[in-house]
């Protein structure tokens, strides 16, 4: 049995927490520049110029304005013991992250009284127990510009593929421009309606040119991209030929009585970081 200090946990959210507010993945900036490539809407090419620019111009401050609730996710070997309350270092992370990187703090202790934290604690924590005797951290900032945008359907299994594809298109083209175009589609097929939700976050984490490892479903993924792009909302929501640089669709079991389906959109600042400790 391995044991590993929870100080150490809280040194490796505060990285981060910073590394993903800062610099975009390279298969994010390498999906910009091939809908750059492929553009030719002259406005919709000046925006993506514009975010390609912005990458460039950091210099260590953030991507963007809203730095987003810190969805930290946990891969946990069972094999590995924990000494001290793992709650409290992963928020102490966040709170170091976002204070040292001079983060903008965007989280209210309750939703209606709206009073800030001052620290964008509590993180949004999602733990997984896998083998080994090692911890997978992966803090991926969720601005609520794209956030807003989420939805989820109870559908019926009568409704299958065609229905899922209709709900997934009509999400998109209801958010418009508010997610900030072109956006990444996380969906999640299956399971109940709270690990619905759950899936189409997560499948933000995968890279953008990695494809479902069922051939059903990355055929699936490439068709509803390609739907997602003719609707035509395009960079910024002002027309073009890229409103998604990608769909990402996990899928569960579920209930022979059930088809549930959610979407999760992240904007084309698809921020997440990972380390292993």
């Amino acid at each position: 049995m391995r044991e590993l200090s929870s100080s150490l946990i809280t040194d490796a959210v505060a990285r981060l927490c910073a590394s993903a507010n800062r610099t975009l993945p390279p298969d994010v900036l390498s999906a910009i520049r091939a809908a750059r490539a492929a553009e030719d809407w002259p406005v919709a090419c000046e925006v993506l110029d514009r975010i390609l620019e912005n990458d460039t111009l950091g210099d260590g401050l953030p991507l963007c304005q809203d730095t987003g609730m810190a969805c930290v996710f946990l891969e946990l070997g069972q094999d590995l013991h924990i000494t001290g309350d793992l709650r409290a270092a992963v928020d102490e992370g966040v709170r170091r992250g976002y204070r040292d990187a001079y983060l903008r703090k965007s989280v209210v202790r309750d939703p209606l009284d709206r009073v800030n934290t001052g620290d964008n604690t509590p993180a949004m924590l999602y733990l997984d127990l896998v083998p080994g005797d090692r911890l997978r951290v992966t803090v991926a900032p969720k601005g609520f510009g794209s956030e807003n945008m989420s939805r989820i359907a109870m559908l019926r299994p009568s409704d299958g593929v065609e229905g899922v594809k209709r709900f997934i298109v009509e999400a998109v083209r209801a958010a418009g421009p508010n997610p900030c175009p072109p956006v990444v589609v996380g969906v999640g097929l299956g399971g109940t309606f709270d690990k619905c939700a759950l899936l189409a976050k997560r499948a933000l984490l995968r890279d953008l040119d990695q494809p479902n490892p069922d051939p059903c479903y990355a055929a699936l993924e490439a068709e509803l991209l390609e739907e997602i792009n003719a609707l035509g909302v395009g960079p910024q929501g002002f027309g073009g030929r890229t409103t998604a640089l990608a769909v990402k669709l996990e899928v569960l079991p579920t209930h022979i009585a059930g088809l549930p389906c959610a979407v999760n959109i992240n904007c084309h600042v698809a921020r997440h970081a990972s380390e292993t400790i």
